[in-house]
């Protein structure tokens, strides 16, 4: 190889491949953050606002609708009573405190996180 008679090279490769079997081995950190007013995204471990360009959220946070269809219900003079439904996910949005994912560098908004005593 070109470099092996570089000690300067083969000791950065070397401790560049001990850091990357290092970040290999980190579990999955799942962090908590919120949505700033300019919809940036700051998290507890990384207290620097994150641009909304630079993270992504999962879909069913983007305001979205869901629909559901089927079912009978008898007593109807015509048909079976089937029908459907569309419910309105609401939006991520200022003020909300949410689920991250670390997926390598990158925040991913999980989910908008609310007490347990609005249950």
């Amino acid at each position: 190889m070109a470099f092996d008679n570089h000690a300067g090279a083969n000791k950065l490769a070397r401790t560049l491949s001990e850091r990357m079997k290092n970040e290999s081995k980190v579990p999955l950190p799942l962090d908590f953050g919120s949505i700033n007013s300019d919809y940036s995204l700051t998290t507890n471990t990384f207290p620097v606002k994150i641009p909304k360009k630079d993270y992504t959220v999962c879909r069913h946070i983007c305001g979205m609708s869901l629909g559901t269809s089927g079912g009978s219900h008898g007593g109807h003079e015509y048909g079976d009573g089937s029908h459907s439904h569309s419910i309105q996910v609401p939006k991520l949005k200022p003020g909300d405190r949410v689920l991250v994912a670390w997926i390598q560098s990158e925040a991913v908004v999980v989910d908008v996180i609310v007490s347990a005593s609005s249950l």
